[in-house]
């Protein structure tokens, strides 16, 4: 906090905040963010293929490729809560 004068000579104090502008400053949003960044990094990778390639017959390096794209973004998710410090 800054104290600064005004013209009459009366002391203002001054708040310097930070303004978030992500939008996880609900705990509810935290909450959501890390469970989907998990939820990324451990189905990504393991189901997402298997339901690609048996279920819905799509070639399995595409499949594979897609679960790998999953775990990617899960594991850059998770970088960047841990940055915000939403987890901890």
């Amino acid at each position: 906090m800054h104290l600064k004068s005004n013209k009459l000579g009366v002391r203002m104090t001054e708040k310097n905040e930070n303004v978030q502008v992500s939008g996880i400053d609900s705990k509810l949003m935290k909450i959501v963010l890390t469970v989907f960044a998990v939820f990324l990094i451990f189905v990504g990778p393991t189901y997402i293929p298997y339901l690609l390639s048996d279920i819905l017959h799509v070639d399995y390096i595409a499949s594979v490729a897609v679960g790998a794209v999953l775990f990617i973004v899960g594991l850059v998710m998770l970088v960047y809560l841990i940055r915000k410090k939403v987890i901890v």
